[in-house]
C-alpha cells in the first residue's frame, strides 16, 4: 500500500508516479494506493471506497470501471 503525497506534485511528476504504478501491476504485482488526489482515483480501475456512515461505522464498496 502506497500512501505518499500525490496531492503536491506536479502535473509532470504525477503522471510520471501513476505511469509507475500501472507498470507495476501490469507486471503481476499488486498495489494499493490510499490518495484523495481525482486523478490518481481516474487512472486506477478498480477501488475500495471507504465511508463514514452517521452511525460512526465505516462503509466499504468495491468500484470497477
Amino acid at each position: 500500500f502506497i500512501d505518499e503525497g500525490f496531492g503536491s506534485l506536479d502535473e509532470e511528476s504525477l503522471n510520471k508516479a501513476i505511469d509507475t504504478l500501472i507498470d507495476l501491476q501490469q507486471s503481476g504485482r499488486m498495489i494499493g494506493v490510499i490518495s484523495h488526489v481525482q486523478e490518481l482515483k481516474n487512472a486506477i480501475p478498480a477501488i475500495l471506497e471507504v465511508k463514514k456512515t452517521r452511525e460512526g461505522y465505516s462503509r466499504t464498496e468495491f468500484v470497477i470501471k
